[in-house]
């Protein structure tokens, strides 16, 4: 049984603290991995949050990683999922796009959940409900049974990947204080005054005259949309081959 159902252990707390509930315990850490990030984070920082005890915490939840857990779900939460009513009235082409459009958007907004993702099962509700989604849209391709989960890896783990090095790269940005488009106009710059990466750097220059996009924004949503048209179109080929 996840979380939801998890009854707690006795005596670590004393009395049910007033004006706490599990709910907005959870949306508190949200807020500080947030703000705060994965490393920083402690039940100890949280109590002080709350202006509580860290017992007082510890009334509701069990440990540490329980609270995570709890976060990474709440996050999943937020997560637009298509229709499930739509069913095959729905192309699956779109259905994908949305979801994976999510996804990388959830990822970049919580830079720590692309970890927790990795350490947990991710059986809570929200995380049960958006997995369930992808399995029905990528089961409207035309794959076989035995071929979905692939499918589904190949999407979705391009996506994780995708999110989470975008997230750092504006975690970076954030940390220096300037924005996005003067980071990357710094380092590139920094990058010419190493004479081991002129040539790399110069046919790096030549792949984004030829990408466009005046903005880095705009440089990665082209990168990702295309990426995705090329996995689409993947699929649709394996269909096509039967």
């Amino acid at each position: 049984m996840w979380l939801e159902g998890k009854a707690r252990r006795g005596g670590r707390g004393g009395g049910q603290p007033s004006g706490l509930d599990r709910d907005r315990i959870t949306a508190a850490t949200v807020r500080l991995l947030d703000t705060e990030g994965l490393a920083r984070f402690s039940m100890r920082r949280l109590a002080a949050e709350l202006n509580v005890t860290a017992m007082s915490v510890y009334w509701y939840v069990d440990t540490k990683d329980d609270l995570l857990e709890l976060a990474l779900d709440a996050a999943f939460g937020e997560l637009r999922l298509p229709d499930p009513d739509a069913g095959d009235a729905k192309d699956w082409r779109d259905g994908l796009r949305t979801l994976a459009a999510e996804y990388r958007a959830l990822l970049v907004r919580h830079p720590w959940l692309s970890p927790l993702a990795g350490r947990y099962f991710n059986i809570g509700p929200n995380s049960l409900a958006f997995s369930r989604q992808v399995q029905r849209v990528v089961r409207r391709t035309g794959l076989p049974a035995h071929r979905v989960t692939g499918a589904i890896s190949a999407v979705f783990q391009f996506v994780y990947g995708y999110g989470t090095i975008e997230g750092h790269f504006l975690a970076r940005v954030a940390d220096a204080g300037v924005g996005p488009d003067d980071y990357f106009r710094q380092a590139m710059s920094a990058a010419d005054e190493a004479p081991d990466a002129a040539d790399v750097i110069q046919e790096s220059r030549d792949l984004m005259a030829a990408r466009g996009g005046d903005t880095v924004a705009e440089m990665m949503d082209r990168d990702f949309t295309f990426a995705l048209d090329l996995l689409v179109a993947g699929i649709e080929a394996m269909v096509e081959r039967g």
